[in-house]
């Protein structure tokens, strides 16, 4: 990977920015391909001198996917949505990042999509995934599709979200308890993704279903949570039928699609290929979490953990 240019569309995110950082600790030059240019600006400082490249890119509009492009040896396409037009991002906007791939001579393309694509899904965004991965497929056949389940990290807005809920309200209704989840942390999904990147000899054409070493359910990511943070709090699971009114409300605290998705379980498939096949070892979540979950604490990282 050393000196060659690796154009990565959604750069500057949450995931972006640990994949950034990997590429360029092999070595890489990365650009960062970002719809808001401002918002990728905090990848810059994490390379050396002349190591970032940032252009303005709009993965729905081609013009500006073959733009970003043009001069790659790799791309990475690592945007998605939870809301919205799935479909326009996750498969057209896939198409188009593959094809222009394609037509630059690109030497390996990966694609992140979601543990969860399948053509059948009840919900939109799985169903639109797994265009998705059948468009990129059909461009660049070669491609590594890399499937995640949940991404947990310091600036998630999984663990963060539910810890903040549990540090405020002394009972927590709980949507979906008994769906299954295989968090996986951020830093082994972009070093994934960076290995992925440099040997698409390997990896190519290969798809990859990445997950952490723990299978919890919903309840028991939440209960986890509360223990993390010190807080002593009542589980009531959310029978589905009040889940599905909540879900009609404008603004409410779920989507009918999220709920959809909810209801099959986030893990990797039996006899799968994972992040041992792509040379990474799975982080528990407990040996890191507790680093930033502390903050929700009701004495901050000051005191140990009290009973709220």
């Amino acid at each position: 990977m050393k000196d060659s240019l690796v154009t990565v569309f959604g750069g500057g995110g949450f995931l972006g920015r640990q994949v950034a950082q990997a590429l360029m600790a092999q070595g890489a030059r990365v650009r960062v391909a970002q719809r808001d240019i401002a918002t990728a600006l905090r990848v810059k400082p994490l390379g050396g001198l002349g190591q970032t490249q940032f252009v303005a890119a709009d993965i729905t509009k081609p013009e500006s996917v073959a733009r970003a492009v043009a001069g790659s040896d790799v791309v990475i396409n690592l945007v998605g949505v939870l809301a919205g037009d799935f479909d326009a991002v996750h498969h057209r906007g896939a198409a188009n990042v593959a094809q222009a791939a394609a037509a630059a001579g690109v030497g390996a393309l990966v694609h992140v999509s979601a543990i969860g694509a399948d053509p059948e899904s009840p919900s939109a965004y799985g169903r639109s995934k797994a265009a998705g991965e059948a468009a990129t497929k059909a461009a660049f056949p070669s491609a590594t599709i890399i499937r995640p389940s949940i991404v947990f990290g310091p600036e998630d807005q999984f663990l963060n979200r539910f810890a903040e809920i549990i540090s405020m309200a002394p009972v927590i209704p709980v949507i979906g308890g008994a769906t299954r989840f295989q968090p996986v942390y951020v830093k082994d999904v972009a070093h994934a993704i960076a290995n992925a990147a440099e040997a698409p000899a390997v990896h190519g054409g290969r798809t990859y279903e990445l997950g952490g070493p723990q299978v919890m359910t919903m309840k028991e990511i939440n209960g986890w949570i509360a223990r993390a943070i010190g807080r002593e709090r009542s589980l009531v699971d959310v029978p589905h039928g009040l889940a599905s009114l909540l879900a009609m409300l404008p603004g409410g605290p779920i989507t009918r699609d999220q709920l959809a998705m909810l209801g099959r379980d986030n893990v990797v498939s039996a006899g799968a290929d994972g992040l041992a096949a792509l040379g990474v070892t799975p982080t528990p979540m407990a040996a890191v979490a507790e680093n930033w979950l502390v903050r929700y604490r009701r004495h901050g990282r000051f005191a140990g953990r009290v009973k709220a």
